[in-house]
């Protein structure tokens, strides 16, 4: 393999080692030894996948590079790629890869990659919104880097759903991190770069309902949509073509009702009915269950947590491409991620993130493999019971009533405002005055009676037989003179 493309892979760890370290997480030795060994052997990892060619690879994207090659790369993204369904934002990446020496395969794993541990880096983040354990984070990072699907998306077949997955999760923590316009554009950025982002957009709306994301926020999303479609456009695409991209590809979808895909349509057999009426019924029970889910957030919005927006997440990412038809076997990519951190989060929660990862893996063996491990329909039972699992904790999640603040200490319910009442009086029993003190006794009272706005200054010492060193001085003047 070239010399340079392992030099780029061990860039790309060098790049995850210093996201670690640059969030804290390398500050002691057992988590030095425990991070750098487990990325390291992810890493090797791919670099065993990297000479793998799919179908894919030599029916589609050798082809959109070759003729990437042919016209140049500023001339070929002026002008539509025969076959090529993709949306320009990737293209800008094969454009690049088109004008170096090195084996086109291995730079479009080698891109995959390193959103491999852009992924890992967002998963991370998200992951901090909720703990601060360097544990958990450490997993966060380490275990997406080793999910399945993660591996053989990218360093071994060759796809790029890692690249629109990395900003679906960084729009989900950006929301949660209070920047909610930021989010909204990394959102547009997903699906600008593959339409399966569209299957997180539903959460945007329950944003809006919980207040996270306002109106005005959104206007961020066409803005940002066409800017990343503008370098195409200056090239010589035509801008309405471009902006109508997506909806001019649904006639390649297909006729089949599911193609390797662990969805509704390898649970049951809807042969006995058309396809179009089957279609229509999945289209149907999608669109039901993002309605469902808003308007359930808009009955308890009261109880809408920073827990249950995820839950909600990862339940659109799961039943969405369950109920719809024509869906792929990589379409549940978003779900196996989702899942994975609400399960470092909540460890009961990897049950349904196994049962979704299992799911989602059949669909890779039978394409991989070009037959099937199980029948696709257990695959099918899988996602079902994941999805009614992730259900259960949505509705757990916003069942829990707020924890309420704790009741200040005293007689009084409430403290007068303005004034902080006193936590604890009983800590502070030295601030009374000393019966035999004879200096000042009425000041001294009413500073311990009154309560405070300020805290209180630190008690004087006492000198033996409990008067003030300060009393005890004045006494001894009083008795020279």
């Amino acid at each position: 393999m070239d010399y340079r493309a392992t030099l780029l892979l061990y860039a790309e760890l060098l790049f995850a080692l210093a996201i670690l370290w640059r969030e804290g997480l390398l500050d002691t030795r057992r988590r030095r030894v425990f991070a750098i060994g487990l990325v390291s052997l992810a890493f090797v990892l791919r670099y065993c996948c990297l000479t793998y060619e799919t179908l894919d690879y030599q029916d589609w994207i050798h082809v959109w590079l070759t003729s990437l090659r042919e016209a140049g790369p500023w001339a070929g993204l002026g002008r539509e790629i025969w076959s090529c369904n993709y949306n320009v934002p990737y293209l800008y990446f094969l454009a690049v890869i088109a004008t170096s020496s090195i084996y086109e395969l291995l730079l479009v794993k080698l891109t995959s990659i390193l959103f491999d541990v852009i992924l890992a880096w967002a998963v991370l983040r998200l992951v901090g919104v909720f703990t601060q354990s360097p544990a958990r984070k450490l997993v966060a990072f380490i275990g997406t880097l080793w999910l399945p699907s993660v591996i053989l998306n990218g360093a071994l077949w060759g796809q790029c759903d890692v690249i629109y997955a990395a900003f679906a999760v960084l729009s989900v923590y950006l929301v949660l991190d209070n920047r909610p316009g930021w989010g909204v554009a990394a959102i547009a950025i997903s699906i600008s770069f593959k339409l399966q982002g569209i299957f997180l957009l539903p959460v945007f709306l329950v944003f809006v309902i919980a207040r996270r994301v306002k109106l005005r926020h959104l206007l961020v999303f066409p803005l940002t949509y066409i800017l990343t479609i503008l370098p195409a456009v200056f090239a010589g695409r035509d801008f309405w073509e471009l902006l109508t991209l997506y909806y001019n590809n649904t006639s390649t979808i297909g006729d089949g009702l599911n193609y390797n895909a662990s969805s509704l349509y390898a649970l049951i057999d809807f042969s006995s009915v058309s396809a179009d009426s089957a279609a229509l019924l999945g289209t149907f029970l999608a669109f039901g269950l993002c309605a469902a889910i808003c308007v359930w957030f808009l009955i308890r919005r009261g109880e809408i947590t920073d827990r249950s927006l995820l839950a909600a997440a990862a339940v659109f990412c799961v039943g969405v491409p369950f109920f719809l038809p024509h869906m792929h076997d990589r379409y549940f990519f978003m779900a196996d991620v989702f899942t994975f951190a609400l399960a470092v989060l909540t460890p009961v929660l990897a049950v349904p993130a196994a049962l979704v990862s299992f799911g989602s893996l059949l669909g890779y063996h039978a394409y991989l493999r070009m037959r099937y491990l199980l029948p696709m329909n257990r695959g099918g039972a899988a996602m079902a019971a994941a999805l009614a699992i992730l259900l259960g904790y949505t509705a757990y999640t916003l069942s829990i009533p707020e924890p309420a603040p704790a009741p200040a200490a005293g007689p009084e319910p409430e403290a007068e405002p303005g004034i902080e009442p006193t936590p604890e009086p009983e800590a502070e029993p030295e601030a009374e005055p000393a019966p035999e003190t004879e200096s000042a006794p009425d000041a001294a009272s009413d500073s311990a009676s009154a309560p405070r706005k300020n805290p209180p200054q630190q008690p004087q010492k006492k000198s033996q037989g409990g008067r003030s060193e300060k009393s005890g001085k004045s006494a001894k003047k009083r008795r020279g003179r």
